[in-house]
């Protein structure tokens, strides 16, 4: 069973929107570029209020930014 994981498409988003640096996402969201790199890298979890912040610099709802999966969950797939 895998450890659920919350991916996020910032990456994209930041080359999408004039190249965005982590530096300036950083700025607009008021952490340090080093949590926007953790961020993108999947090795830290944002707050949910850091995230809504992330996603309306991007002008995106939250599940545009941000997905949540976790294998542990059942799906109606057969």
């Amino acid at each position: 069973m895998s450890k659920p994981r919350i991916r996020n498409t910032i990456r994209k988003l930041r080359f999408d929107h004039d190249e965005m640096t982590q530096q300036a996402l950083a700025d607009k969201v008021g952490v340090t570029r080093q949590t926007i790199v953790a961020i993108e890298n999947a090795k830290y979890s944002p707050s949910l209020e850091l995230a809504f912040r992330i996603a309306r610099v991007f002008n995106l709802p939250l599940e545009s930014v941000f997905t949540f999966e976790d294998d542990s969950q059942p799906t109606d797939k057969p």
